[in-house]
């Protein structure tokens, strides 16, 4: 049996070990690109802030590998 800790989010079962990594990762890419965009140009800041969480996204997806084995069977 798996003594992985696992939590329920939106219908899908998650360990929780990577479910916060991945929050820590998209939180420091999305501020600290929200931070070294543009002062006072609140466009660029929206801009560079999604860029940055989409970093996040690609860095989680490279770091983190999935968990669930699928089986097709016919």
């Amino acid at each position: 049996m798996n003594n992985k800790q696992m939590v329920e989010i939106w219908g899908d079962i998650v360990e929780l070990k990577s479910l916060i990594m991945s929050i820590v990762i998209s939180s420091i890419t999305t501020m600290g690109a929200y931070f070294i965009a543009p002062k006072g140009n609140q466009t660029m800041e929206l801009f560079f802030g999604l860029g940055g969480a989409v970093l996040g996204f690609i860095i989680s997806t490279i770091f983190i590998e999935p968990k669930r084995d699928i089986n097709i069977e016919k």
